[in-house]
């Protein structure tokens, strides 16, 4: 009899260990979905430390229609998750905040050393780079502008994918851009444009929220 209690005392052991990931990632997904709906103001309830905007709801970029330069569609599911840094364009001319803010998420895209490959860098603009003109005289640091958006990207922004969206779609995914040009916006890497960012805020703060999330995320 105590040998058959020892058993059963066992297995209803081991199915609660065995339930114990199961309960969480259920619950989980349930909190993500809530949060995504914009039922459940989870940062609210927490607290957060963050520097940055976060957007609530979060919007998925590969919901929206993007292109590559050689008008293949975009897929952020279909790359190696990593975060990215978004900066938006509007039109066909990258002026001031367009170079300043391609310039600034360069600086902490270096700045993050051993990190740097966590993260990439997305230009998004309803016009290809080709047709984009830039309206500077002189980069950010001090240094003349090259002659062309091209050029601008060629020379000083390697790595920088450009994506192109369906016109009408800028509005609707980056609605913060449109009343603060400076402003520019971090991806996780399952695609979700969660946090935006502008000239506002300094420098060291944007690194420090990166290097947290770096450190307490999996990807």
């Amino acid at each position: 009899m105590e040998n058959t209690d020892r058993s059963t005392n066992n297995r209803m052991v081991l199915l609660l260990i065995a339930g114990i990931p199961v309960t969480m990632i259920l619950s989980a997904t349930w909190l993500w979905y809530f949060v995504v709906q914009g039922d459940l103001d989870l940062v609210g309830a927490l607290g957060t430390a963050n520097r940055g905007v976060l957007l609530q709801p979060p919007r998925q970029i590969d919901e929206a229609e993007l292109l590559d330069p050689d008008g293949v569609r975009f897929r952020n599911a279909e790359l190696d998750p990593r975060w990215a840094m978004l900066v938006p364009g509007a039109g066909s001319v990258c002026d001031a905040s367009c170079e300043q803010s391609l310039y600034v998420t360069r600086q902490i895209h270096t700045a993050l050393g051993k990190e740097y490959n966590r993260i990439r860098r997305l230009y998004v603009s309803e016009s290809a780079p080709g047709d984009i003109s830039l309206n500077v005289g002189e980069l950010s640091d001090q240094r003349p502008a090259p002659s062309s958006f091209s050029a601008l990207l060629e020379d000083e922004h390697r790595g920088v994918k450009p994506l192109v969206l369906s016109s009408g779609q800028l509005d609707t995914l980056f609605a913060e851009y449109q009343s603060e040009p400076s402003t520019w916006y971090l991806v996780d890497p399952s695609g979700w444009i969660m946090m935006s960012y502008d000239s506002s805020i300094p420098y060291k703060d944007v690194i420090a929220d990166l290097k947290f999330l770096l450190k307490n995320s999996g990807d």
